[in-house]
């Protein structure tokens, strides 16, 4: 691996590393999914393919980052998402000299730490854009990076269709400007309350001040973080204050759903599941998480961490989480770790669960009805 970049004065030449795209082809063709190898036979398709890639990448490099001459910029992907990582790498060196591009080996879960060397590489950049299979946007990494000035974009689950279709298309300085006139909705109301025809009934209560506005696509600033595709609201539900009942209906992680899935919340803690094979699925997976916490802390894998719903009106429901959780008149429910919203669950694992037609109360005011964005 490269040594980490250190901060240059303005008058210091850096090198161009461009010597790691040999290697990740290498470790692209042995194991990219088979689905997405593009065959040989038809240079044309991957030309345009290429091209549409490195659009992306580029409005990703210039309109969402913002990145600048000069600027220490890690592209971090693994071996799923190697080709989108590639198409950023060379996007990135047009703005800047000092980009370099880390493959990790593909994680286990969403909010599983990175490797040590790439934890370390993180809090030395400028920018850090982690295309990567499972999300990294809930690990101490992150919240170092971010800390230690660096600005973030997270694109967990990301593959070529997304990358370049869909939400990833759609104006995000339109997006800002809406979000952005959500402030004053969110004024002074502490109460939601969260129902649909599936059999959704669920209130909560929230700091409203604590709303996450930002994620809007637009990253330019030091200290922040975004989600690409961008398109989302979301904020931490007060602890202890959530009961009742949660049907998942849409997506569970990457997983669209044949069957709903009910979670039953006391006191802000899932007590209850109930569904067909995906939630045996949950628990095992949630279990196995608690298996590496302390004893006392192990009922906290069961927190929901976040609630949040969906502002972007290019975003499809496709069983990548990363981009149903963004489509404009959905929400959603996060259970696993808060600790990057303030709260007190340090579980290392947070996965989202996507209604795909709720209506939602802020106090008395409704702003979705069925699934339409009221205001």
């Amino acid at each position: 691996m490269a040594p980490p970049f250190r901060r240059r004065a303005k008058d210091e030449e850096a090198p161009v590393d461009l010597e790691l795209d040999q290697d990740l082809e290498e470790i692209i063709d042995a194991e990219v999914p088979e689905e997405e190898i593009v065959s040989n036979d038809d240079s044309n398709v991957e030309l345009d393919i290429s091209k549409t890639l490195i659009e992306s990448a580029k409005a990703v490099i210039q309109t969402c980052m913002d990145i600048r001459r000069g600027e220490n910029v890690l592209i971090v992907c693994d071996p799923t998402t190697g080709e989108i990582g590639q198409a950023l790498h060379t996007a990135a060196c047009e703005r800047s000299d000092r980009v370099l591009l880390v493959v990790m080996p593909k994680g286990r879960h969403h909010g599983e730490e990175p490797p040590a060397p790439v934890a370390n590489l993180m809090k030395q950049q400028q920018i850090v854009i982690a295309p990567t299979r499972y999300s990294l946007t809930h690990t101490r990494a992150i919240r170092t990076a971010i800390r230690e000035g660096a600005r973030v974009a997270t694109m967990p689950g990301m593959t070529i269709e997304m990358f370049t279709q869909g939400g990833m298309t759609a104006d995000f300085s339109e997006i800002k400007n809406r979000i952005s006139g959500l402030s004053s909705i969110f004024r002074r109301k502490r109460l939601i309350h969260v129902k649909d025809s599936n059999g959704t009934d669920v209130e909560f209560e929230v700091n409203w001040r604590d709303w996450k506005l930002d994620d809007n696509g637009i990253c330019n600033r030091p200290r922040m973080i975004t989600n690409l595709p961008a398109g989302k609201v979301f904020v931490l539900p007060k602890e202890g204050t959530m009961n009742g009942t949660i049907v998942i209906d849409g997506t569970w992680e990457a997983t669209l759903l044949e069957e709903p899935l009910e979670l039953i919340v006391e006191d802000g803690i899932v007590i209850d599941l109930k569904g067909d094979a995906v939630a045996a699925q949950i628990r095992q997976q949630f279990g196995e998480a608690a298996t590496r916490l302390k004893s006392r802390d192990r009922e906290l894998v069961w927190t929901v961490a976040e609630f949040g719903f969906g502002m972007n009106p290019e975003a499809k429901l496709t069983g990548h989480v990363l981009e149903d959780e963004k489509m404009l008149g959905t929400c959603y429910f996060s259970i696993g770790d808060n600790s990057s919203l303030g709260g007190n669950s340090n579980v290392g694992i947070h996965i989202p669960g996507v209604i795909t037609k709720p209506s939602v109360w802020l106090d008395d005011t409704q702003i979705l009805d069925d699934g339409i964005f009221m205001p």
